[in-house]
């Protein structure tokens, strides 16, 4: 049945691919749909125990503890095989998120109650080890994915993998939504379960999924067959080769913008009556998360393989920070010029972030994943490691400073949070013109980026 279905949505795809992209989307379906469960209950968690007014702060220390992840990473990149990396990453992440939902749920009133600065602790603790999930697993994925695909394969298969992401993204929140009914501990509890499924699932990929799959990328092929590299090759690569600056813009610039509208949103929310307690303003992440990925599944489902085959990679990448900076633009000018209440202004922030988020997943994330294709295993694995976990931390900590800075003004956080935002877009779509036609150059001509 489900065969079927993914034939008459992807008939491209040949029998193996089917069966390839198949299974992956399911261990991506894991992944992401952990990750939207624990987004949710990340923020509702710290902002109770440790305070909205420290996230600023939170983002900013979590680019020093990714930087030391990515060093460890690269590492381990060089010392096992591939799939295997999925297996120690996800066992560490299954004990610290288990460790979470034990203390998550101790009482914290009464004789027996949790010490508060040992709550506070964990609140911290969990906002880094969530955050950090979704950096290093997610980048691990991509470029395992990226390292047994070529751009033929990827254009047709990859909004497959979009597809069971944006299932596990609207699952996650969705039972997010429920987080006073069910609990913390036990929404913690199944996102550990989760994390446990998705190693199960690339071990059974590895299993039956035969050797030609899974050597597809012949130039990354050769250039393993060079001598060992020491972690700092991939930042060496990545401050060295346009292509992957070019990469770093496009992949990170948009945590920029993003971190500063999520904050705009995430204020305005906690601002009102409704949304002031834990459960309450999870739920509301919660609902946030399943609209955003509702979004997205539609069109990773009705569009994206179709504008990845027909209008080419260039149109794709420039599509969202067009729209995005457009639906931002609109946004201030009801902000500044509209009367509106601040229940209203919030829903209109929600949107634009709908927006941002949808057209990230669906049309973003699988463009910008195939520039890897072209690339050496360093670029692939450790460049992108640089790129995926530390750009992207770095970005959202430059976000994060910039909301810090205009926090104390909700004025100044919507206008002049607005101006920086679209000043970035700017500098995003001059990357997105240069690595698309780079990408087209390298894969006529059979060359990858080394």
């Amino acid at each position: 049945m489900l065969a079927r279905i993914i034939r008459f949505f992807w008939p491209d795809l040949s029998v193996d691919e089917t069966k390839k992209y198949g299974i992956l989307s399911v261990a991506f379906f894991f992944i992401i749909g952990t990750y939207w469960l624990l987004r949710p209950l990340k923020d509702g968690f710290f902002f109770s125990v440790v305070g909205g007014k420290y996230q600023p702060a939170a983002k900013m220390i979590s680019v020093f503890i990714v930087g030391f992840l990515v060093i460890v990473y690269s590492k381990l990149v060089d010392m096992v095989e591939k799939h295997k990396l999925f297996y120690i990453l996800g066992s560490i992440y299954t004990v610290l998120f288990a460790s979470v939902a034990f203390v998550i749920g101790l009482p914290r009133t009464g004789e027996s109650a949790i010490n508060p600065e040992i709550l506070r602790f964990f609140g911290w603790a969990s906002y880094f080890i969530i955050e950090s999930f979704g950096s290093i697993i997610v980048a691990l994925f991509w470029s395992f994915v990226a390292s047994i695909s070529d751009a033929k394969a990827a254009k047709k298969g990859y909004s497959l993998i979009i597809v069971g992401a944006q299932i596990g993204a609207i699952v996650g929140p969705f039972v997010a939504t429920n987080a006073e009914s069910i609990g913390m501990r036990l929404l913690f509890s199944i996102g550990t379960l989760a994390i446990v499924a998705m190693m199960f699932t690339i071990r059974h990929f590895m299993k039956v999924m035969p050797k030609d799959q899974l050597e597809v990328n012949k130039q990354e092929i050769k250039s393993e067959a060079k001598a060992k590299t020491g972690f700092m090759e991939g930042l060496k690569l990545l401050l060295t080769r346009p292509y992957l600056v070019g990469i770093l813009a496009v992949a990170t610039i948009y945590e920029i913008v993003g971190t500063i509208v999520d904050y705009q949103m995430k204020v305005q929310a906690k601002a009102l009556p409704q949304y002031a307690s834990e459960e309450s303003f999870t739920a509301f992440m919660g609902v946030f998360g399943m609209s955003a990925n509702g979004l997205a599944f539609v069109m990773a489902l009705l569009g994206t393989g179709y504008l990845m085959r027909k209008m080419g990679l260039r149109f794709c990448l420039l599509t969202f920070p067009i729209v995005l900076g457009s639906a931002m633009a609109i946004l201030y000018g009801i902000y500044a010029f509209g009367n509106v209440n601040a229940s209203t202004m919030l829903w209109l922030t929600f949107a634009v972030m709908m927006i941002a988020k949808g057209l990230s997943y669906a049309l973003n994330n699988p463009s910008k994943e195939m520039m890897y294709i072209p690339t050496s295993k360093d670029a692939k694995f450790k460049s992108k490691g640089w790129i995926d976990m530390f750009g992207g931390r770095v970005s959202k900590a430059l976000g994060a400073s910039f909301t810090n800075l205009l926090k104390a003004s909700p004025h100044a956080l919507m206008a002049y949070g607005t101006i920086l935002s679209l000043g970035f877009i700017g500098v995003w779509i001059v990357a997105a013109f240069f690595v698309s036609n780079k990408f087209e150059q390298l894969t006529r001509d059979g060359k990858i980026v080394e």
